[in-house]
């Protein structure tokens, strides 16, 4: 009996490892990986690797599970690199594979090859490798997959030449479960709940790890026995505390000032999952009040290193958590008031802030966000409170050019869910391919697209720098609702508020992919 292929092992570990989707573009250095393709398996073919990349991402973050994507040499890794860095930031457990030329004409630099293959992606990779014999390549693939699903969870790197899939292999022995949840220093811990128990100012402090490690329960528990005031870190990716609780004190801004004012109004703090020092703009001064102090709970180690902070615990968030609730003594504290409630909209006026009430108003109750306008986030906030967990992504990296094609990762991995994908008019234009992928896959997601006509947050940022002018940041002309029905997206545009109720009502009762432009009233140009 012939000895199975590269080919064959790498699909049964696949399998093995839950994994029956591969999201690609794909190109010739990769074509026999998909020689007599398995019907149990789903290629998800997107049309750029940007958004391919994105997808996956999506799909990891929603699943819980490594996700494989499949990349072109080195062209398709450098259009995927952008989206590789966000992959990064978000803590995304993403297997990258990247096609090479044949081992035997490497040394005369063929045409479409990878030059110092494992170097390209770095340092947006947490493990790299080009095997050194074909079959090596399962193995490879093995151990990308348990570094990626190592916390901190993150993507990995295997370059592969085109001629090793039809290689005999020898089978891979069945991988054994590795326990990977680090419940922190169970002494450090004692000596926090001794802290909470005596500081009379408490507050919590969250970032999107929480929501990663499934800690919303566990977050919940301990701020309710406590008494804590509860706000979401700076940039946090995803949501991770029922916006509507009481106890909910609303979102830091990515400050030094910002962060100091918040920090003075509690006599400890504990920050979980992190980043709680994320800096946008330059600032001076102290980094934490003389008076507070500052405990950081995660599990990345590289954000405890730099991170100005008492003392840190190097754990899973929810495991530190749930100890956390029981073990401290709850005191007498006061509760805190919740923020103020933004103000009632009247008329009919389309600006962002009516804009984002009618979908908060309208929106299915367990649908999920995916954002990227980040000129209208704060105003989402205000007017938009998420309320479960799972409920909000979007990038961690601040790039451009996610949100879209994670939307469809997300409801690849929530078919039954919808999916709103809330990009602003800027962001779509860096992924609009995503929406053929959307299309072919028939994914329940209502894009949203904020048209304010320009680069707003540009536009905002520039009076960070005193600038008259800005330039680069007009986007008028764009037809949005034409681009849509180009990649066989079905659209209507909304200039009203009682356009936009009719538009939303059409687009969330849809059972495929759908575009509803949102074009803001002048003023918020």
């Amino acid at each position: 009996m012939a000895a199975p292929t590269v080919r064959e092992v790498t699909i049964d570990l696949l399998r093995q490892l839950g994994i029956t989707k591969i999201f690609g573009n794909p190109g010739s250095t990769e074509l026999p990986m998909f020689r007599d393709f398995p019907a149990d398996m789903d290629y998800v073919l997107g049309l750029q690797e940007a958004s391919v990349l994105a997808m996956a991402d999506g799909y990891a973050l929603a699943t819980r599970n490594a996700a494989l994507v499949n990349l072109h040499s080195s062209a398709g890794t450098g259009h995927a690199l952008g989206n590789l860095f966000t992959a990064y930031k978000n803590y995304a457990p993403v297997i990258v594979t990247a096609g090479q030329q044949a081992r035997s004409i490497l040394p005369f630099e063929p045409f479409l090859h990878a030059a110092r293959p494992t170097e390209f992606p770095q340092p947006f990779v947490k493990w790299a490798c080009e095997p050194a014999r074909a079959e090596d390549v399962p193995l490879a693939i093995a151990r990308a997959y348990r570094i990626a699903m190592t916390p901190p969870f993150g993507p990995t790197f295997v370059s592969v030449p085109v001629d090793d899939w039809d290689k005999p292999c020898e089978p891979l022995p069945r991988l054994p479960r590795v326990a990977t949840t680090n419940p922190g220093d169970p002494a450090a811990l004692v000596e926090l709940a001794r802290a909470l128990g005596s500081a009379s100012r408490a507050a919590l402090v969250l970032g999107a790890d929480c929501a990663r490690s499934q800690a919303w329960d566990a977050a919940l528990a301990l701020a309710e026995r406590h008494q804590l005031a509860v706000y979401s870190a700076p940039h946090s990716s995803r949501n991770v505390f029922p916006e509507n609780h009481p106890l909910f004190q609303g979102f830091i801004p990515a400050s030094r000032s910002a962060i100091m004012e918040t920090l003075g109004k509690h006599d400890l703090v504990i920050s979980a999952g992190g980043p709680l020092h994320l800096y946008h703009t330059e600032g001076a001064g102290p980094h934490v009040p003389d008076d507070t102090g500052l405990w950081l709970i995660a599990n990345d180690p590289n954000l405890l290193s730099f991170a100005p902070a008492d003392r840190a615990i190097l754990a899973d968030c929810r495991s530190a958590l749930e100890r956390l609730a029981v073990s401290a003594e709850p005191n007498a504290r006061a509760t805190p008031l919740p923020p103020r409630p933004a103000p009632p909209l009247t008329g009919d006026t389309l600006d962002a802030a009516a804009a984002f009430a009618c979908i908060a108003r309208m929106r299915p109750t367990d649908s999920a966000i995916v954002e990227e306008a980040p000129s209208t986030r704060a105003i989402m906030q205000q007017q938009m409170a998420l309320t479960g967990p799972d409920q909000f992504f979007t990038t961690a990296s601040g790039g451009l050019g996610y949100a879209l094609p994670a939307a469809v990762g997300v409801a690849l991995a929530n078919p039954d869910r919808k999916i709103i994908a809330i990009i602003g008019d800027g962001s779509f234009m860096y992924s609009e391919q995503a929406l053929f992928s959307a299309a072919q896959l028939g994914t329940p997601v209502s894009f949203l697209v904020i048209n304010n006509k320009c680069y707003a947050a540009l536009r905002e940022f520039g009076r960070h720098f005193q600038l008259g002018k800005v330039e680069g940041t007009d986007l008028t002309g764009l037809d949005f609702c034409a681009l849509a029905k180009g990649h066989n997206v079905a659209a209507r545009s909304a200039v009203s508020v009682a356009e936009l109720e009719e538009a939303l009502a059409w687009s969330f009762a849809a059972d495929g992919p759908t575009l509803v432009e949102i074009v803001l009233a002048e003023k918020e140009v």
